[in-house]
């Protein structure tokens, strides 16, 4: 059996690689909860702007269905004072 010598500079540099790569494991761990936080945040907007759009759409909707009928009485009203005339 033969016995690894390690110098201590050589462990030194060792353990500011470990230290180093835990400190990326951190900060990648922070900036992807972030990253989702975001995404979660925009998911809701983007749940709360479709709903609003599906509701103007409605309102659209409602008011040519007004409108359209307005037009029709309008005609019937016209059409029997031509009849008048």
């Amino acid at each position: 059996m033969s016995e690894t010598n390690i110098s201590v500079d050589e462990f030194q540099a060792l353990e500011q690689k470990v230290l180093r790569a835990v400190e990326i494991v951190r900060r990648e761990r922070e900036a992807r909860a972030a990253a989702e936080a975001e995404v979660a945040q925009l998911r809701e907007l983007l749940d709360m702007q479709t709903a609003e759009a599906n509701e103007a759409q409605g309102k659209v909707a409602t008011l040519n269905q007004e409108r359209e009928a307005v037009r029709l009485r309008v005609e019937k009203m016209l059409s029997q004072m031509d009849e008048l005339l």
